[in-house]
């Protein structure tokens, strides 16, 4: 390649990486890391987690035949290099925009996506499923998952490793260990075990050594002795893997994650094993860009910046749902000693940071275990004390059985802070929190809140606190705070709903973020001299039906249920149902998200793809 070339602008498929020396992948790598910096300070992203796997995700090139060999990327986090090196490299400036390719892998996009993620711990399950239906078929393929970003400590990984062992086929394991979920190991001898154990001739020879002892009766007793003495000299000098070995599960490792030639060398061994391999790979998170290896926590998960300087765009003093009802909560554990936070691995996202900081004692990370944290929070509110569990509204439904059974069906007072309700963006799919509101309102003695802005958010949390029994959940969006309405603002009344502004010919019966736009329709319809009633439900469960007669009795032709959030099992279906029953002759026009997934974007942006904006409903309307 002359100076002026980029290696990676001659890449056109998997099969020219495949051809270049160690000197020309190793730039390679870097050219990579530069795309995805590029990309991501334009568009944000999952950015430190990509860029610590790029060697490794040449090295699985080099080792595999994909699309024909299926790799399944945990959660997806770390997926950006092998979208560029696969098919998408010209796409992936129009990364996570509206339009664009998405942050996470979807089989839609490309052939070489074998498996739709985004949540965690999912991908172990998944390959393992595809490994038995390849050998019920007898087929020929491998199957590797790369997993990490903390996304071994979720339930479900454990379950699917206890299953993994009775598998008698090759499953290839990566475990991407950056510091996120596993300790750092030390000692000579645990390098010294993996020189021999991700060789080759060791595969063979261990295969060999099997079949041959397998054949005469004392070869059984020697098999039994030697795998004894194997166990006993590995726990002496390899413990770290000792959990995957007592699982039957081979183990290799630690192996330096940003050395292509040793990780190549071992992918390719493990893949010619027989059996369930692991493969235990040391990386460094936000590798080859300074601002995220110093702070990766931040630039896990990170919006546009500015990519010479590192710097976050964006104005960092905007008041966000998150930031107020951190500061809320501060305030009334502060005054309430029985006050307790719970987080799956979100302390950050779901604005527990400063109270971690500020009562260590009373906060509980419980790692990416949904489920986990909501019969935890049972546990915890059956013994006196008041949980606030904080989880993202698109994480919240893996614990869904939970919530019925542990929290709902005992009554107990567990308050469920909901961020990330209603549609979140750049995300896409697997993240946008559109579905909380159908299926927790299914579920009884459950309480649902939203609030209309910040303001009325702190009123929610100090009423869920310090009033209310029972489960209580309090869902609200992200990003900046709708701030408009501070002098509307009625005490919080169990079940009731708020009067906005009275009027007639038509009326706005809005949910949470929805009562922000049914104002600017307000603005819109003074115009054409139209003045309507505007109600904030607050309550999606239970709605205030009162309130439904009084504006059905009012000059009204038209009621107009607006909530972010999917149609069937939402408030709108509902109060449809309860005007129908009523005999009402009134229309309902019913403003909701389609029941489908909704792809990745701006929010503003989707909301007018949705019909969901003030324009769109106010063409619906007029």
């Amino acid at each position: 390649m002359t100076d002026n070339v980029k290696i990676l602008d001659s890449i056109k498929s998997t099969d020219d990486i495949k051809k270049l020396s160690y000197s020309e992948l190793d730039t390679l790598a870097k050219e990579v890391r530069e795309l995805i910096i590029d990309g991501t300070s334009k568009n944000g992203g999952h950015i430190a987690s990509s860029l610590g796997v790029v060697e490794l995700t040449i090295a699985l090139i080099l080792a595999y035949d994909f699309p024909k060999d299926k790799i399944i990327f945990d959660v997806g986090h770390q997926s950006y290099a092998y979208k560029i090196l696969t098919d998408r490299k010209e796409a992936f400036r129009g990364l996570r925009s509206f339009g664009g390719i998405s942050g996470f892998p979807k089989r839609k996009e490309s052939p070489y996506d074998s498996f739709d993620t985004g949540h965690s711990s999912t991908s172990i399950s998944a390959g393992l499923g595809m490994c038995v239906a390849r050998d019920l078929k007898k087929d020929k393929y491998s199957v590797v998952t790369v997993i990490g970003d903390g996304a071994l400590t979720g339930g479900m990984a454990f379950e699917a490793l206890n299953n993994l062992s009775n598998l008698k086929s090759n499953y290839v394991v990566i475990l991407n260990d950056n510091e996120m979920s596993i300790s750092k190991s030390s000692g000579g001898l645990n390098k010294a075990l993996l020189g021999v154990r991700s060789s080759h001739r060791y595969s063979e020879l261990k295969r060999t050594l099997k079949t041959e002892l397998e054949k005469t009766g004392i070869g059984l007793f020697l098999k039994k002795v030697l795998v004894t003495v194997i166990n006993i000299f590995k726990q002496i000098i390899a413990s770290e893997g000792m959990f995957f070995e007592n699982l039957n599960i081979n183990y290799v490792g630690p192996i330096n994650g940003h050395n292509i030639k040793e990780l190549k060398e071992a992918i390719l061994a493990a893949k010619s094993s027989e059996e369930p391999v692991v493969i235990h790979v040391k990386t460094i998170k936000g590798k080859g860009y300074e601002p995220a290896e110093k702070d990766p926590t931040l630039y896990h998960g990170v919006g546009p910046f500015d990519k010479a300087t590192g710097k976050i765009l964006g104005d960092p003093t905007v008041k966000t749902y998150t930031k107020v009802f951190s500061n809320k909560l501060v305030e009334l554990a502060d005054k309430n000693k029985n006050v307790v936070t719970i987080t799956a691995a979100m302390a950050d996202g779901t604005g527990l940071v400063e109270f971690s900081k500020k009562f260590p004692d009373r906060f509980f990370d419980v790692g990416i275990c949904e489920q986990h944290a909501v019969t935890f929070s049972a546990g915890l509110a059956l013994s006196g004390v008041i949980p606030v569990v904080c989880i993202y509204s698109s994480f919240l439904q893996r614990a869904f059985d939970q919530i019925i059974h542990d929290v709902c069906l005992q009554n107990q007072h567990v308050v469920f802070a909901i961020d990330r309700a209603g549609l979140v963006g750049a995300d896409g799919e697997t993240h946008q929190g559109i579905f909380d509101i159908s299926y927790l309102r299914l579920i009884p003695n459950i309480t649902i809140l939203a609030p209309k802005n910040s303001f009325e958010l702190e009123k929610m949390l100090e009423y869920a606190i310090t009033e209310a029994s029972g489960p209580i959940a309090i869902r609200y969006p992200r990003g900046a705070s709708y701030n408009e309405l501070e002098n509307k603002l009625e005490p919080i009344v169990s079940g009731k709903s708020e009067l906005i502004c009275d009027g007639k010919g038509i009326a706005f019966f809005a949910l949470g973020s929805m009562v922000s736009t049914a104002m600017h329709l307000k603005e819109k319809l003074a115009s054409k001299g139209i003045s309507p009633i505007i109600v904030n439900a607050r309550f999606a469960k239970p709605i205030d039906f009162d309130m439904v007669d009084y504006v059905c009795k009012k000059e009204i032709y038209e009621l107009v249920v607006m909530e972010e959030g999917v149609l069937n099992g939402g408030i709108g279906q509902a109060i449809e149902e309860y005007v129908h029953d009523k005999n009402y002759q009134i229309k309902v026009t019913l403003i909701t998200i389609p029941d489908a997934y909704v792809e990745h974007g701006d929010v503003s942006k989707l909301r007018e793809a949705l019909g969901i904006n003030s324009d769109s409903i106010l063409k619906k309307i007029i």
